[in-house]
């Protein structure tokens, strides 16, 4: 028998925790947005109604959703490496330059053998988007010498991270581009944005561990043409294969809906490519 949803925390011990959490050490550079505090504990409130078990489930969930943020390169620095690429208009040391920040974390350090191959073979199935949104987008902008995009495409881009973002939209002045990164949380605070084309880069697995079943509804909630979800193909020691858990949990969350499906995969990722037509 599953159990009864609990009522909401207190809104007192709410707001108390919320507080404490961003103002700690180990968050407080990384600015997060109030609501995704807000939303770990009302979640965590569907579990325990005892304060000191719920501050320890939404301390555990905080930790594993923000882990890849911490040890994040000196944004400072790259903007200032970025500057000094620019100003030489010189193509390869721009991209030499992105390279060295997308080196950063394994999710984009894994697709810089293949960048070019990688947007090209995207883009074969959607076509060049004119209005793209980039969907807890990492570091992966700063692949946009890559991704052959029009000049007059505008790329959205989400976070929750607001110094990555401040870098972000630095790039992109320097790319001549509109600053379209944008501090949101988008589980929480879906874009309500049409475009043609969404990323989803290797994070469908990591919202099913915050909220699980939640991939399903924030999909209907995007509006883009075609929402190209990736997942990587083995975990992070590279020892066990994922392939068909992930292509499980992409088929589960679009059971029933009239979507076409492609897969395109990589070495290390599988991109599920979405047809949505809306």
């Amino acid at each position: 028998m599953s159990k009864s949803p609990r009522n909401s925390p207190d809104p007192a011990f709410t707001e108390e925790l919320v507080t404490d959490l961003l103002a700690s050490r180990k968050y407080r550079s990384l600015s997060l947005p109030r609501e995704t505090l807000f939303d770990l504990v009302q979640q965590a409130g569907q579990q325990t109604a005892d304060p000191r078990e719920l501050d320890h489930i939404v301390r555990e969930k905080l930790h594993r959703l923000v882990a890849p943020y911490l040890g994040d390169p000196d944004y400072p620095a790259c903007c200032h490496d970025l500057d000094v690429a620019f100003l030489t208009h010189d193509e390869a040391q721009i991209q030499a330059a992105c390279r060295k920040i997308l080196a950063a974390h394994a999710s984009t350090r894994e697709r810089l053998p293949i960048l070019p191959e990688f947007y090209a073979r995207l883009f074969a199935f959607t076509g060049r988007p004119h209005v793209l949104l980039d969907l807890a987008c990492g570091l992966n902008p700063f692949a946009l010498p890559w991704m052959g995009l029009p000049a007059d495409t505008h790329y959205y881009a989400y976070d929750l991270h607001q110094p990555r973002l401040d870098a972000i939209n630095h790039f992109f002045e320097l790319n001549k581009m509109a600053p379209l990164a944008i501090h949101q949380d988008i589980l929480v605070n879906p874009p309500a944005i049409d475009a043609d084309v969404a990323f989803f880069f290797k994070e469908a697995h990591r919202f099913e561990q915050r909220r699980h079943g939640c991939n399903r509804q924030f999909w209907q909630q995007i509006h883009a043409r075609y929402l190209l979800v990736s997942l990587p193909t083995r975990n992070l020691t590279g020892s066990h294969p994922k392939t068909e858990q992930h292509r499980r949990l992409v088929m589960e969350s679009i059971a029933g809906l009239p979507w076409h499906v492609q897969e395109i995969e990589f070495k290390n990722e599988i991109v599920f490519c979405i047809e949505k037509g809306v």
